[in-house]
C-alpha cells in the first residue's frame, strides 16, 4: 500500500459516519503509538506544561471520580 492509497481512504473516509470516522482516528492513534518517534515539545506547550503543574501545585485537582468518568466516556467513544 502507497501513501496515496492512504490518501485516497482517508479522502473517501471523510464522507462516512461520524461513529467510523472515530473509529478510524481510535485506530491509526493507537497504531501511531507503535512507530511515533521522539516528541519535541512547542514553546506553548511547554508553557502550558508549566501551568498545569502550578495548578497541581494549588491543589486545583480533578477527584479521581471525575477522572474515571472521563476516561470511561473516552473508552466508549472509542469502542
Amino acid at each position: 500500500m502507497t501513501k496515496d492509497d492512504i490518501a485516497l481512504v482517508l479522502e473517501r473516509a471523510g464522507a462516512w459516519p461520524e461513529e467510523a470516522r472515530l473509529r478510524l482516528i481510535c485506530a491509526a492513534l493507537e497504531i501511531e503509538k507503535e512507530y511515533a518517534e521522539v516528541y519535541r515539545l512547542s514553546g506553548a506547550e511547554r508553557a502550558d506544561l508549566r501551568e498545569a503543574a502550578a495548578e497541581f501545585d494549588r491543589g486545583e485537582v480533578a477527584s479521581d471520580e471525575e477522572v474515571r468518568g472521563t476516561f470511561e466516556q473516552l473508552r466508549a467513544e472509542c469502542e
